[in-house]
């Protein structure tokens, strides 16, 4: 395979040797991004999964609504809930900054160390993109004469002597794609109003002056990255790990198959304490209002139910127990015993204005072209 590969390769790229087709490593990935080719039944992109007009998250319905995503086999599904790509660039790699305590990476656990490593996963995953290896992978790039030019113009006409190099060429230009402004706009309305272009509602105000307190409640505790809450490239999320009790989904186990804990990043191969058990990485917050079903399984639907469900470790009141969406109280978390107690606990029982004050101020960080997903 290599030496056929190999001299298709050659053979192309002197024909079209400038690869201007894809002028830029981002062009490049751009197209890769959006190749359904490059999945095993010519179904299935990375766009699929994270569909630009929708934050970078995947809006196709299954029988499990949106809380898991469907292969290319059109009957696979997976166990936890497709998170947005959207601002994925800024999450450092993945570091271990104390015993147990980890942050960055890519994936919910972290398992791979930067976007290059992610861009990687989906193609060679059964459940996903469906391609039994990587050269299989490179096989479907070197179809196209335009990449085979466009790699050898940016990566040397020998990346395609080797299956590892052609393989590895394709996640760079992939990331280099996700590094651009398509993917971190960074103009939602919390930006215009830091740039003095736009005004807050009195709720949104609220909301905003609870989110940044030390008072009044634990979000910025995980979902603030800069020292000050008035900085124009917050991403909110400090990118740690942590297992705030999420429960069983439930329905998404009885229609997959999957048995057994999510033990989160403890899963992740670099990992082995473990209180690491369950943890998974903080978010960002950053076009939430329209990235639902939340949480790393997608158990809940809505984003008042999930501030209701933080409140919920700190209030006595049996009524505000009760998660919204089933009528019965928040069930056990899947992991119990390694809980972040500490940061779940800071800060009083929020009432009813509260919550929808931080609701209506977590709506203000949607992307401009997004915002319309918020009204619908």
């Amino acid at each position: 395979m290599k030496r056929l590969v190999l001299a298709a390769a050659l053979a192309l790229s002197t024909s079209a040797a400038s690869g201007e087709e894809f002028g830029s490593l981002e062009a490049l990935g751009e197209a890769l991004f959006f190749d359904v080719n490059l999945s095993w039944n010519r179904t299935q992109s990375c766009a699929t999964c994270h569909d630009p007009a929708f934050a970078f998250t995947d809006p196709r319905e299954t029988d499990l609504g949106r809380m898991v995503s469907l292969g290319d086999d059109g009957t696979s599904l997976g166990d936890r809930n497709t998170p947005t790509a959207a601002y994925a660039m800024f999450s450092p790699r993945f570091e271990k900054l104390d015993p147990g305590v980890y942050r960055g990476g890519q994936f919910l656990d972290g398992r791979e160390p930067d976007l290059e490593g992610q861009a990687g996963g989906p193609p060679l995953n059964p459940l996903e993109m469906g391609m039994p290896d990587k050269a299989s992978v490179v096989d479907r790039l070197a179809e196209n004469p335009d990449y085979v030019a466009a790699f050898a113009a940016h990566f040397g006409r020998d990346v395609w002597a080797d299956t590892e190099a052609a393989y590895r060429a394709m996640t760079e230009a992939i990331a280099a794609f996700e590094r651009t402004d398509t993917f971190a706009s960074f103009d939602s309305k919390y930006d215009r109003f830091l740039r003095g272009e736009a005004e807050l509602s009195p709720e949104e105000e609220l909301g905003r002056v609870l989110f940044f307190s030390q008072q009044f409640t634990n979000c910025n505790l995980c979902h603030q990255l800069r020292p000050s809450p008035m900085a124009g490239d917050e991403t909110f999320s400090n990118y740690e790990y942590h297992n705030i009790g999420v429960p069983l989904n439930q329905r998404v186990r009885s229609m997959t198959g999957f048995e057994g804990i999510d033990h989160g990043l403890l899963a992740n191969p670099e990992v082995d304490e473990p209180e690491t058990d369950g943890q998974f990485k903080v978010p960002t917050l950053r076009n939430v209002a329209v990235t639902g079903p939340y949480m790393h399984n997608g158990v809940f639907e809505d984003l008042r139910t999930v501030v209701l469900f933080y409140n919920m470790f700190n209030t006595r009141d049996p009524a505000r127990l009760i998660n919204p969406e089933t009528g019965a109280p928040f069930r056990d978390p899947e992991v119990p015993g390694t809980l972040s107690m500490e940061e779940l606990t800071h800060g009083p029982a929020l009432d009813d204005r509260r919550v929808d004050a931080l609701v209506a101020f977590m709506k203000t960080l949607t992307d401009a072209r997004y915002e319309h997903l918020v009204e619908d």
